[in-house]
C-alpha cells in the first residue's frame, strides 16, 4: 500500500512540473503538498530537492536554491501587488500586478532563497527579500528584510534570534560536509 501511495505522489509531482507549471523552471526531485498555488509575473526558478508543503503559495517572482523546504501554509507574496496610491480609485479597483499594463512599484522585485533553507509553518515572505544560505525562518514569521546566512529568524517582523549552529567549528563542519555530499 505504501508503494502505491509513493507512486501516485511522484506521478502527481511529474504532472505539476511537466504540465501545470511547465512554464517555470523547476529542478529535479521536486515535491508539492496538496493545494499548492504558483504564479509569477515573470518567473519562478526552483532548484533541486525542493519540498513545498500543502496549502502554500508562491505569488511573485522568486529564485529558490537547492535543498530547500517549505512547511505547510507558507506564502511568498508581492509587497506591491495593488497600486494603493492610484488617485481617485478604490484599492479594490486599482491596477494590480497581474494586469498587463501595471506600471507601478514591485515589477522588478523578487524573492531570493538560497540553498539549505527551511521556512516554517505559516510564514510569510515579502518580495524584495533575500534569505541567505542555511537559514531557518521560524513558524509564523513575517519576513520583510534580508536574512543573514546560517541564522534563525522569527517574529513579526522577523528578527534574528540566533545563529543556526552553536559554534564556528560546527558551521565549518556543516559547510564542509554539505559541499562534499551535495555540491557534486
Amino acid at each position: 500500500m505504501e508503494a502505491i501511495s509513493i507512486f501516485f505522489k511522484r506521478l502527481r509531482d511529474l504532472y505539476l512540473v511537466n504540465y501545470k507549471w511547465n512554464h517555470y523552471h523547476i529542478g529535479r526531485n521536486f515535491h508539492s503538498g496538496r493545494c499548492v498555488f504558483l504564479w509569477a509575473k515573470h518567473n519562478i526558478e526552483i532548484g533541486s530537492n525542493f519540498y513545498i508543503g500543502k496549502y502554500s503559495i508562491i505569488e511573485c517572482d522568486v529564485a529558490i536554491g537547492n535543498n530547500v523546504i517549505f512547511a505547510n501554509h507558507v506564502s511568498l507574496i508581492g509587497r506591491y501587488d495593488h497600486h494603493f496610491q492610484q488617485i481617485g480609485t478604490p484599492i479594490r479597483l486599482a491596477k494590480q500586478i497581474r494586469d498587463k499594463d501595471y506600471n507601478w512599484k514591485g515589477l522588478n522585485q523578487k524573492i531570493v532563497i538560497e540553498d539549505d533553507v527551511w521556512i516554517g509553518l505559516g510564514s510569510i515572505v515579502l518580495s524584495g527579500v533575500t534569505i541567505k544560505t542555511g537559514s531557518i525562518i521560524a513558524a509564523g514569521s513575517v519576513v520583510t528584510k534580508d536574512v543573514e546566512p546560517y541564522s534563525i529568524y522569527g517574529g513579526n517582523p522577523a528578527r534574528k534570534i540566533r545563529y543556526r549552529f552553536d559554534s564556528d567549528d560546527q558551521l565549518k563542519e556543516h559547510i564542509r560536509l554539505y559541499q562534499l555530499d551535495y555540491l557534486k
